[in-house]
């Protein structure tokens, strides 16, 4: 299979937009691909060892350039990762609008699988962050445990409330627009996401539970 018929499936069934960060970081679409990779971010390490291990195409779900859209800076790290992914000769397909923007966000659904949480998934306004209505009432602090164990994050962090029970969370899984808005939202107890403006979340969720309410961010 050449690596753009297999781009072709991937795409098959998203809703993508207009201006898109799913495309082709380095190599051709014309490449047969026999050995596939796939990692969170095609890191120099990552590059090296999908070489190593003799790996046609790379499928990332993060930017390669440190830019949403891949733009490239000019800058001396950026040229030399350029350059070797150049002479690994790898094709680096980026699926990430292919994988939230349709009926059911696949990050989310794999997400709730794999913690073994059951429930109602709502839509919210914002790309890729959902309510969640919770079938099972869980703590904060029986949450982080359960990503830890489960997600294999070794240290997963709190901020807020950790030892009431709750139901209806926001999942922000990575770093998705309006956290804060959610994070806010007298509907929302616990807010999930990967990565957090510390000093503005953090200090909410902190000061919310200091008041009496039932709110924890949950940063994995």
């Amino acid at each position: 299979m050449k690596a753009k018929e297999l781009i072709k499936e991937l795409k098959c069934g998203a809703r993508i937009p207009e201006e898109t960060c799913d495309t082709l970081k380095a190599g051709s679409e014309d490449r047969e691909v026999k050995r596939l990779a796939v990692s969170m971010f095609a890191t120099v390490d990552v590059i090296r060892a999908v070489k190593a291990w003799g790996a046609d195409m790379l499928i990332v779900h993060e930017p390669t350039y440190y830019d949403h859209m891949d733009k490239k800076m000019g800058d001396a790290v950026s040229a030399q990762k350029e350059q070797l992914l150049e002479e690994s000769g790898i094709t680096v397909f980026r699926y990430h609008d292919c994988m939230h923007y349709r009926s059911e966000d696949l990050i989310t659904k794999g997400e709730l699988h794999y913690l073994g949480l059951r429930g109602k998934v709502l839509p919210t306004l914002y790309a890729a962050s959902h309510l969640f209505e919770s079938d099972e009432p869980i703590t904060a602090l029986e949450l982080a445990l359960r990503i830890e164990e489960r997600l294999g994050v070794a240290h997963v962090r709190i901020a807020g409330e950790r030892n009431k029970k709750a139901t209806r969370f926001a999942l922000c899984f990575g770093t998705p627009g309006g956290v804060f808005d959610l994070l806010k939202s007298e509907d929302v107890e616990i807010v999930l996401v990967g990565e957090a403006c510390e000093w503005m979340l953090g200090e909410y969720a902190r000061d919310a539970a200091a008041l009496g309410k039932n709110k924890a961010l949950i940063v994995m």
